[in-house]
């Protein structure tokens, strides 16, 4: 039987410990940016409109998405949404530090196999007051469309939104930084 070192599990429990805290920043809003890009369902006829815009508050850079989201005319969605590349690591979710006005907000992904428009994989958190981080396991997306596989690999993600959506209301919400975790 072979004996290890105190040093050998001591480099053991680093290296666990490493992997388990393992992030990556997709933007800051400061030194690493996505590059976002506002969309509403005007694109297909509907009526609701989107404002963002970046603000700095005490400090804090954040970007803001506010405006009427209508169900007329078959729409019912702003968002603004950015491409991705994400390395092969076994990210457990998305990390969003946000606030807003008490509404539920939800993270919209889409990957190579989500080509038709209302194909994507969805999860939804609510947006308080206070700004807070908000953990989204990959598992709690829900995919949309009979053809989309159940579940996604995190290096598959070519899009990550931020959408307001489905239901007559007014949107706000500040978002101050988005990470994989």
């Amino acid at each position: 039987m072979k004996i290890y070192s105190f040093k050998f599990y001591l480099s053991f429990a680093i290296i666990i410990s490493s992997m388990s805290s393992m992030s990556e920043v997709i933007d800051n809003v400061s030194d690493k940016r996505a590059p976002w890009v506002p969309i509403s369902d005007q694109v297909m006829g509907g009526i609701s409109e989107i404002y963002f815009s970046e603000k700095v508050e005490d400090g804090l850079n954040f970007y803001r998405m506010e405006g009427p989201v209508s169900t007329e005319n078959n729409g019912g969605f702003i968002q603004f949404r950015s491409e991705v590349a994400i390395d092969d690591k076994p990210y457990k979710g998305l990390r969003i530090k946000t606030r807003g006005n008490g509404e539920e907000y939800f993270i919209h992904i889409r990957t190579p196999r989500t080509r038709l428009p209302w194909n994507y994989y969805s999860s939804s958190f609510v947006a308080s007051q206070d700004w807070q981080w908000i953990d989204i396991p990959f598992d709690s997306f829900k995919k949309t469309g009979a053809l989309v596989p159940r579940k996604f690999k995190p290096n598959s993600i070519r899009t990550i939104g931020v959408v307001a959506y489905g239901k007559d209301f007014t949107a706000k919400i500040d978002v101050a930084g988005l990470e994989l975790y």
